[in-house]
């Protein structure tokens, strides 16, 4: 909210709920809760419309959710590498394994930074509604029968029990799969989550 608020003061609540994809009336709880906060000013430009000002204290914390964010990502990313190797690793034993990735999100393009690090070039790039990834031709998931893989990764930064069942009812084989983040790691909030509870605290 206080980003969409820095880019544009010319909104309305309605506008803010459809941006942020929640409820007019919570939008409402929102911003006067940053009103309250100092993050934001509410401007009386005319009748029954507002304009909505980012303070000073509103761009510091703003700043501040930015950094911390992004360390946050620079922690899962580091932690997922380290993970994920050791797992292919350990299950790609011989030489010149095929591998593909269903997926072609960021989570996707971890996996195939981690992929590049142990010098194997995936066979194949599966998913629904993308046609290019990094260069590459993607392929419906109805395809991957047309493909020669030993292992497919589950590219998901989340828990995937929702795209492995996916891809079991599509007849890809259990034993084949393997999670970007295997099951040692620790369960990770999703970006939503944190944002939930930061408020919460807040």
């Amino acid at each position: 909210m206080l980003e969409a608020v820095e880019q544009n003061q010319n909104i309305s609540q309605r506008w803010l709920a459809a941006r942020l994809g929640i409820a007019v009336g919570l939008t409402n709880v929102y911003v006067k809760r940053l009103a309250r906060k100092g993050y934001i000013k509410c401007v009386n430009a005319r009748s029954n419309r507002f304009l909505y000002l980012i303070t000073p204290r509103g761009l510091a914390e703003k700043t501040r959710l930015t950094y911390e964010y992004a360390a946050y990502s620079l922690r899962l990313f580091r932690e997922t590498r380290q993970l994920f190797n050791q797992e292919m690793r350990r299950r790609l034993s011989f030489e010149h394994p095929r591998v593909a990735i269903y997926g072609t999100g960021e989570a996707a393009e971890l996996a195939y930074l981690c992929l590049k690090e142990l010098a194997i070039e995936p066979v194949a790039i599966l998913d629904a509604g993308a046609s290019r990834f990094l260069g590459m031709a993607v392929l419906p998931l109805g395809d991957h029968a047309t493909v020669a893989y030993d292992v497919m990764i589950v590219a998901s930064l989340d828990h995937p029990g929702a795209l492995i069942a996916r891809l079991l009812d599509a007849g890809v084989s259990e034993a084949k799969l393997c999670a970007l983040r295997p099951s040692g790691g620790r369960p990770l909030p999703r970006a939503a989550d944190r944002r939930s509870r930061s408020r919460q605290d807040r």
